[in-house]
């Protein structure tokens, strides 16, 4: 095996660690969100400091190998893969700490997220695993899978806005907690994006195929672009 292999399968061992790592974080920052668990909600704030410590290695690690004089097509497309794809977990991350850290929120709300949203929030936490489960086998239908799966959650999204709109409304939602929710929603969603955006990189890694940029929302090119 040459060093361009070896450094390369390194970092795919480190970046399916990484998924992992942004997968949990996102669980706990769902499951705090919905307890209204602070100590939870801490240590996801924490668990984001690897997570950030380990983007900025990956990427360090990653330059040198766009200098080692690679010409294999497949071989550039997984170094460029793993650089785009690690700043799509780093986003992520982010997102699940914006959700854990309305949980500090000092005012007390009586009022419940909706049912819709926990289905919504598991629905993209699953998009997340899968997203990383792709990237991990090097998976192109199962990301497509996940692609998919993406209009769901903005129905989702959707029926939640329209539906704090009508509770706000009738006051069963006060406007407090309605921008608390929303806050989440919106996080929530950013999730589900980055997660489409990792498996449009495992398509384009495995097949040469740039699904991304597409007015009409996902479709499966006939032929490489």
């Amino acid at each position: 095996m040459s060093a361009f292999d070896q450094q390369l399968a390194t970092l795919k061992k480190e970046m399916t660690v990484q998924g992992r790592r942004v997968l949990e974080l996102c669980t706990q920052a769902v499951d705090c969100f919905f307890d209204s668990d602070t100590e939870k909600a801490r240590e996801v704030v924490h668990a984001d400091e690897a997570i950030d410590k380990a983007d900025v290695e990956i990427e360090r690690a990653s330059v040198p190998l766009l200098a080692m004089g690679q010409t294999d097509e497949h071989a550039i497309r997984g170094v460029l893969t793993i650089v785009k794809v690690n700043n799509e977990l780093e986003r992520i991350a982010d997102a699940g700490v914006t959700i854990a850290e309305r949980v500090f929120d000092p005012r007390s709300f009586t009022e419940r997220a909706p049912n819709t949203f926990r289905v919504m929030a598991n629905s993209v936490l699953g998009m997340l695993r899968d997203a990383t489960r792709s990237l991990e086998r090097q998976d192109a239908e199962l990301a497509r899978q996940v692609l998919l799966f993406d209009d769901t959650v903005e129905r989702f999204k959707s029926e939640i806005l329209l539906d704090t709109e009508m509770q706000v409304q009738t006051g069963a939602f006060s406007a407090g907690f309605a921008f608390r929710l929303l806050a989440v929603v919106k996080a929530v969603d950013r999730i589900a994006d980055h997660a489409t955006n990792i498996c449009e990189q495992v398509i384009y890694l495995r097949r040469g195929l740039i699904v991304r940029h597409r007015p009409d929302g996902w479709s499966d090119p006939e032929s490489p672009e």
